[in-house]
């Protein structure tokens, strides 16, 4: 919740209509689906996400192969290790909704990025069953 309040404080013109979401409930809606996420900005194609279970997704960006991630939720925030993290450390984001938009912000006040969600498939990203790493 400190989280919540503080992420607030820093963007109080756009987070008036923004309503975070627990990433339990993130979870509970995305697990046994893909998602595709855009840059809010430029609308661009960022990459799509299949989360195969609650502790396990795998990620890929065009032109790429698929990464496995570990799913934690410390903070109130949903973080993903990725199998190829050059530094070892999760990347983490705030799962918010935003005039109905289901959106993710990454949680870090420099250079923080909002991803919007675009689509919610049955579709899989047909990635290797085992992650590899």
């Amino acid at each position: 919740m400190r989280w919540a309040v503080l992420g607030a404080a820093c963007w109080p013109a756009v987070t008036s209509a923004q309503t975070l979401i627990p990433p339990e409930a993130f979870l509970d809606a995305v697990v046994g689906k893909t998602i595709t996420f855009h840059e809010i900005r430029s609308g661009m194609l960022v990459g799509t996400e299949e989360f195969l279970s609650p502790n396990l997704s795998v990620w890929r960006m065009e032109g790429r192969g698929c990464v496995y991630g570990q799913i934690t939720t410390p903070n109130g925030q949903i973080c993903f290790l990725y199998d190829d993290a050059p530094d070892g450390l999760p990347v983490c984001w705030w799962p918010f909704l935003h005039n109905d938009r289901l959106m993710v912000r990454l949680a870090r006040f420099v250079g923080s990025e909002t991803q919007e969600v675009r689509s919610i498939t049955q579709d899989s990203l047909n990635c290797p069953s085992v992650p590899v790493g």
